[in-house]
C-alpha cells in the first residue's frame, strides 16, 4: 500500500501536534508521510516545516485540506474550533482524525458524526488509551480469564494541569465554555481505557466539584476565575454487573498520581505510573498481578507482540499515538474497523453527558443512549 499522506492542522513547533502526532509519524515512516502543516501564522507555519522536514507549510487550514498530497487531515488545535475545521475536512471528502473532545458539547459532536457519515469517508477520534499495549495485554488477560470474573475496579488519578498556576497559554481549560476540562480530557481518557478494557456503563452516578475558585496565571502575575470543576468523582456499574469506583483529581498527589486495580473472583491487575503523570493516555504504566495462590501482585511484562511496528523504546507520549496510526493503516489495508471514528465519539460524548446530568441531577443516568 501506498503511503498515507497527512497534513496536520495546529502543528506549531511547541504544541501537542508536534511532541505526540510528530514523532508518531516518523516511527511509522514505512506507512505514512507528513506532507503539510498549517498554523495560523505563515511564520510559526514556516518554522514548524523546516523543524518537522515538511515540504508543505500554510498559514489557511483550507489550503492544507485542498493539498493532493493530503490524505488524511490531523485536527489538533483546541476544541473550541474543531467543529469548522473538521467539517471543512469532511466537506472536502477528506479523512479526519480530530483530537478527543470532538465538538465543546454533545450537540456539536452528534453535527459532526452526522456530516461524517453523510460523506462516507473514514473518521478517527483520537482517544489513544485504548490502544496502549498495556492496556490491550491487560484487556486480553482479562479475557483469557486471569482475573476470573471481573468483581470491581477502582482508578484514581491527576490531571495534573487543573492545579493551582497555570499559563495564559493553558488558561482556556479552566473555562468551562471551552469544552476541554478535567472530565472530558484526563477523565475521559481514563474511562476510554477503563470502558476498553472491561465493558460499558450500564449507569452512572457523579459528583463534579470545583473545588479552586481562582488560579493563577503565573506568566501574566494575574489570577483568573476557576468555571470547571476540579474534583471528578464517577460511581456506577458496567454491563456486566461489576462496579466500577473512579476519581480523578486537578493537580497531583504527593502520594501518586495514577492507580488502577482490577479484581476478580480468581485474581488482581494494578496498573500505576511513576511521578507526577497521572494522565493514564500517555503515561508510561506499569502492569502487576496475582490470582490464584499468589500472596501478592508481581510485575507483567507486556510482549513484544502489543507493539506491532512501533518502536518499543518510543515514549508512552507519542507510543500510544502512533499504536492508533498503526491499526489505522492496517484497517485500511486490510478493509477492517479497530479504530473508532466519529459514530464513537458520540457515545463517548453522551457518557460525558450523562455524568454531567448525574452530578447534576443526584440520580442515577444510563449513558450511551440517544
Amino acid at each position: 500500500m501506498k503511503k498515507i499522506g497527512v497534513g496536520i492542522i495546529g502543528a506549531s513547533a511547541q504544541g501537542w501536534a508536534a511532541i505526540s502526532h510528530v514523532p508518531a509519524l516518523k516511527a511509522l515512516s514505512d506507512q505514512y508521510e507528513l506532507r503539510a502543516i498549517s498554523t495560523t501564522r505563515r511564520e510559526s507555519a514556516e518554522l514548524a516545516a523546516k523543524e518537522f522536514g515538511v515540504p508543505a507549510a500554510y498559514d489557511d487550514h483550507r489550503d492544507l485540506i485542498a493539498d493532493p498530497g493530503v490524505d488524511l487531515v490531523v485536527v489538533a488545535v483546541k476544541v473550541t474550533h474543531h467543529h469548522a475545521l473538521v467539517s471543512a475536512a469532511l466537506e472536502a471528502g477528506k479523512m479526519v482524525y480530530s483530537e478527543w473532545p470532538l465538538g465543546v458539547d454533545l450537540r456539536e459532536a452528534a453535527d459532526l458524526a452526522e456530516r461524517a457519515r453523510a460523506a462516507g469517508v473514514r473518521t478517527v477520534i483520537g482517544l489513544q488509551a485504548r490502544f496502549s499495549p498495556v492496556v490491550r495485554h491487560v484487556r486480553d488477560l482479562i479475557a483469557g480469564g486471569y482475573v476470573g470474573r471481573v468483581l470491581g475496579t477502582t482508578l484514581i488519578g491527576s490531571g495534573v494541569a487543573w492545579g493551582p498556576v497555570t499559563d495564559r497559554a493553558h488558561a482556556y481549560i479552566f473555562d468551562a465554555a471551552s469544552g476541554a476540562n478535567l472530565l472530558t480530557a484526563a477523565g475521559m481518557h481514563a474511562l476510554e481505557a477503563v470502558n476498553h478494557t472491561l465493558g460499558d456503563f450500564a449507569g452512572v452516578s457523579a459528583t463534579m466539584v470545583r473545588g479552586r475558585k481562582e488560579v493563577l496565571v503565573a506568566d501574566e502575575g494575574t489570577t483568573i476565575p476557576v468555571t470547571t470543576a476540579d474534583q471528578l468523582s464517577v460511581m456506577g456499574t458496567l454491563d456486566s454487573g461489576a462496579a466500577v469506583s473512579f476519581f480523578y483529581r486537578g493537580a497531583s498527589s504527593r502520594g501518586g498520581n495514577l492507580r488502577w486495580e482490577i479484581n476478580g473472583t480468581d485474581g488482581d491487575l494494578i496498573l500505576t505510573a511513576p511521578g507526577v503523570n497521572g494522565n493514564l493516555q500517555v503515561a508510561d504504566l506499569r502492569l502487576e498481578g496475582g490470582r490464584g495462590a499468589d500472596t501478592a501482585v508481581a510485575e507483567i511484562t507486556v510482549p513484544d507482540h502489543y507493539y506491532g511496528p512501533v518502536p518499543r523504546t518510543l515514549p508512552a507520549l507519542p507510543q500510544n499515538v502512533a499504536q492508533t496510526y498503526a491499526f489505522l493503516a492496517k484497517d485500511l489495508r486490510d478493509g477492517t474497523d479497530t479504530v473508532p471514528g466519529f459514530d464513537h465519539a458520540l457515545e463517548r460524548h453522551r457518557l460525558v453527558d450523562a455524568i454531567e446530568r448525574a452530578s447534576r441531577t443526584g440520580s442515577v443516568q444510563s449513558p450511551g443512549r440517544p
